[in-house]
């Protein structure tokens, strides 16, 4: 992730490398001297997103498949497929929680 904030706060970078001194470059391979408050900074908040989006990822991992939820749409219809398959898992998972709700 550090090489996503470094991108985000040094538009001339093209190259991180990891664990190098200097460990960023610009198009003509010449280094960039990094602002590492500025990256830290954007590291924090690179951070606070993916934890805060931890409900679309869980959501995403307990979903049934396509197939299985077009399945039950032509079997049982939209008003069964919500209730008995989105709607459980949204209730687990509401957004902005870090956490399933039991």
């Amino acid at each position: 992730m550090r090489d996503t904030a470094i991108r985000n706060t040094h538009s001339t970078v093209v190259t991180v490398c990891e664990g190098d001194s200097p460990e960023a470059y610009d198009q003509a391979g010449n280094a960039v001297d990094l602002d590492e408050s500025a990256v830290t900074t954007e590291l924090a908040r690179l951070d606070a997103e993916y934890i805060a989006l931890e409900y679309a990822r869980a959501r995403k991992r307990d979903y049934p498949t396509w197939g299985e939820q077009l399945n039950k749409i032509y079997d049982d219809g939209v008003t069964k497929w919500k209730a008995e398959m989105i709607d459980p898992v949204k209730t687990k998972w509401p957004k902005n929680n870090s956490g399933p709700v039991e």
